[in-house]
């Protein structure tokens, strides 16, 4: 059962969004927050898989709060899902460099935010599929920028396997275009994390741009 807890300022669209979650056989709502300090205090407290936050709420907004829960050793364990309409460059590159596991704007459609909210509590990322990759190209893609030091504890075939990552293959897409098996495409992915430190494949993506690789 994937535990996950609601952090939306608006009453209205916090009960909704629950509702959509307690409809899925898998997932259980555990907990409300109407601010971005409850938030991290209910966070620490309930522990859930996934955090649904949103951007913009009275006091600590859901960016702030979102660094707060991946810095504490008690609540980061959490994953953080940032749902918003203000989708941009600003926002998604504050979130995605606060922690937050994904990204999506909050016309994604039901099934979609119950597949991504399942997709962060795997441990995976998700950056929603279109504009938020392309904010992100604009915020990060910097040609003339040399290449951050740390990546060149990596390998050739591991850069390569960043750069697909960045262009959002999945392991399995990335075992199909170097043909090799999905066992072995995972075992690069885990060791780039492992050598840049990287959180996950959406901070990955960050180091890829940034390194004038994708």
């Amino acid at each position: 059962m994937i535990r996950v807890l609601l952090a939306e300022d608006q009453a209205l669209v916090r009960g909704a969004f629950a509702l959509l979650v307690g409809s899925a056989e898998d997932m259980e709502v555990v907990g409300e927050a109407g601010t971005g300090q409850e938030a991290v205090a209910l966070t620490a407290d309930l522990r859930p898989d996934v955090v649904l936050m949103d951007i913009r709420m009275p006091g600590t907004d859901g960016i702030e709060a979102t660094r707060r829960i991946v810095a504490d050793g008690a609540s980061s364990g959490s994953k953080v899902l940032i749902l918003t309409t203000f989708e941009t460059d600003t926002n998604v590159l504050r979130g995605l460099r606060a922690g937050a596991s994904g990204f999506l704007p909050k016309d994604t459609r039901p099934d979609a935010l119950l597949d991504a909210i399942r997709t962060v509590a795997a441990g995976e990322s998700m950056l929603s599929p279109g504009a938020t990759r392309a904010v992100i190209t604009r915020a990060l893609s910097r040609p003339d920028a040399p290449a951050p030091e740390r990546l060149d504890r990596l390998t050739a075939r591991e850069r390569e396997v960043l750069g697909l990552v960045a262009a959002g293959r999945s392991n399995q897409e990335i075992a199909d275009e170097l043909v090799v098996s999905p066992l072995t495409a995972k075992t690069h992915v885990a060791r780039i994390l492992a050598k840049l430190g990287a959180r996950d494949r959406v901070h990955l993506v960050i180091a890829a741009y940034e390194a004038g690789l994708a």
